[in-house]
């Protein structure tokens, strides 16, 4: 019988034989968990991000409250400042006055029909550009003066085209030094 050596040595040296058993066992519980090592390390990655995130959120949350309060005060300011394009005699009130500040006269103001769908994209504009073609009458300083004020004035305006053209002296009513002005506007509003 060859086994009874071998338990024999065995049985004289229990240590090592556990030590070894130990080994063999860890040995095995290594190679079949080699195999999810990568998957492991992309979930420990994925927390991590996750993690750092969260902290980054914690971090800057801290203003939110401070922030919000900002960007809703700013937003009632803009809308403050937005025309209507259905209220056709407030808004040309706006270049009345302007007429009035200024020493010009306004020779011609239309407000121009807006185009459905200009805005673009998917969902309704929350701006959009209303269009004016204005002519004014002065001369060369106030017709800057109403120009400076259109541009900073209470109202978002862009203007698209300008064009200033000396008047002549046979027009009636009219100085030696008369310019008009046309302009191509858009005021920023609400649809």
């Amino acid at each position: 019988m060859a086994a009874e050596p071998v338990i024999t040595t065995l049985k004289a040296n229990p240590i090592s034989v556990a030590c070894g058993a130990l080994a063999l066992t860890l040995a095995v519980g290594i190679y079949l968990r080699s195999g999810r090592l990568p998957e492991s390390e992309a979930l420990l990655e994925q927390k991590v991000t996750q993690g750092e995130r969260i902290d980054a959120n914690l971090k800057n949350g801290v203003q939110l409250a401070d922030q919000y309060a900002a960007i809703f005060a700013a937003r009632k300011e803009i809308e403050a400042r937005l025309i209507r394009p259905d209220e056709l005699a407030k808004n040309l009130q706006f270049f009345y006055k302007l007429e009035a500040d200024t020493g010009t006269k306004l020779v011609d103001l239309r407000q121009n029909v807006l185009v459905p769908g200009k805005a673009g994209g998917k969902g309704k504009a929350a701006y959009t550009g209303i269009v004016y073609a204005v002519a004014v009458r002065g001369d060369y300083s106030r017709l800057l003066d109403f120009l400076r004020r259109l541009e900073s004035g209470q109202r978002f305006c862009r203007v698209m085209s300008a064009t200033m053209i000396g008047v002549s002296n046979g027009v009636e009513g009219s100085r030696g030094n008369d310019l008009t002005l046309n302009l191509g506007l858009e005021l920023l509003g609400q649809p």
